[in-house]
């Protein structure tokens, strides 16, 4: 009976420790905070990583279930803090360049990338593009 504890605990250890490097790596180098409204208006902050493409940045949702993502899609307007400077945005999921983006952030982020690539597959990534919405 002492063996069962002895793996349980292990297992949980191991547990503790993927999710531990999973959120260091989902920290580390740039990560953007990406303003969404729910459907009562209220603002949600997720933290993201981000790449810049042509003059572009871009955004990736690790698929469509996502609830950041499903936010963005029912109201598009939103805003991004990035080096401590924030700017509202349309948001635009471009699957023509999810590929892109996807080498982008392996470039980008490296080792970070890819353990959470492991963990989250890329099979049904989304690349979503930032379009500057003009000052009033």
């Amino acid at each position: 009976m002492r063996w069962v504890l002895r793996i349980v605990v292990a297992l949980f250890v191991v547990l503790l420790v993927a999710v531990g490097v999973e959120q260091y790596a989902a920290e580390s180098g740039e990560v953007v905070v990406l303003t969404t409204t729910d459907t009562e208006g209220s603002p949600l902050e997720t933290r993201l990583w981000v790449v810049d493409h042509e003059g572009d940045q871009y955004l990736r949702a690790g698929n469509a279930a996502a609830g950041w993502y499903q936010r963005l899609v029912a109201d598009n307007e939103v805003e991004v803090v990035r080096d401590g400077n924030g700017a509202v945005y349309l948001a635009a999921p471009d699957s023509s360049k999810t590929e892109t983006v996807n080498d982008l952030m392996a470039d980008k982020y490296g080792w970070a990338d890819s353990y959470i690539g492991a963990i989250f597959p890329r099979d049904n990534a989304i690349a979503i593009r930032l379009e500057p919405v003009a000052a009033e």
